[in-house]
């Protein structure tokens, strides 16, 4: 069974007098260890449909399942809980707290959970590790570069040993190179760890990197056939392709 199963997902925002539907009645399935990424004009709801996915927004309708669970249907109080147990969020900006280590800022995620002080530090220690970045822990974010702030950001998202890594523009304000190290970095991770990522992105190179890539173009979710290639068919969630 797929690890993300999405059936039949809408969601619709009122602006005046104007309804407007980012996600249309969208269906997908995704396997564990799969890297998706998706891409789409702004405004379209790319972001949208990570926020669902990582259950900080909830849909019209539809439903998605994530290992057996439908988060869909879980109170605010129980998506909470099971958020911070199964879910790591990749920012653009890299949202670290400034006044917090390197290392206080890969801990936080887990001073929400049940773990004693010597658990904690020894997965911020290997998540530091997986991400390069030991010998940083004791630096500020005003102490790093715009890409190790990055590092920091994506050691916060899988300290938690997460079912889920999802990532928003996670190279939106790097420079090329640096970029290129980040996107080298999230696919190691996701290969290594086995490690389910969902990565939204302006950069169709930067999609490239994907098991499968995704485009949403009015409410609609599409598989892209090949790198820079905006198809012209709509994704099955069964796996295949539709006209």
């Amino acid at each position: 069974m797929p690890l993300v199963v999405i059936n039949k997902l809408t969601k619709q925002y009122h602006k005046g007098g104007e309804t407007i539907t980012p996600l249309d009645q969208v269906s997908l399935d995704i396997e564990q260890g799969e890297f998706l990424s998706l891409m789409g004009a702004s405004g379209t709801g790319k972001s949208t449909l990570l926020n669902l996915i990582a259950s900080i927004d909830h849909p019209d309708s539809g439903s998605i399942h994530v290992d057996g669970i439908e988060i869909t249907k879980l109170s605010r109080t129980q998506l909470a809980g099971w958020r911070a147990a199964n879910m790591g969020y990749i920012f653009q900006t890299h949202n670290l707290v400034p006044v917090l280590t390197a290392y206080e800022n890969v801990e936080l995620p887990l001073l929400l959970l049940p773990m004693s002080r010597a658990e904690r530090r020894k997965r911020v220690e290997v998540a530091l590790q997986a991400v390069d970045l030991l010998d940083r822990a004791d630096h500020y974010p005003r102490q790093m570069s715009g890409g190790q702030e990055q590092r920091v950001g994506i050691a916060r998202a899988i300290v938690k040993h997460p079912k889920i890594v999802v990532a928003d523009e996670p190279t939106g304000d790097l420079d090329p190179e640096t970029s290129d190290q980040i996107l080298a970095l999230l696919k190691r991770l996701n290969r290594e760890l086995d490690i389910t990522m969902l990565m939204v992105t302006h950069d169709a190179e930067a999609a490239a990197i994907a098991d499968r890539q995704f485009y949403l173009d009015h409410g609609k979710l599409i598989l892209r056939q090949s790198p820079g290639e905006v198809p012209l068919t709509t994704a099955n969630a069964m796996g295949g392709d539709t006209l």
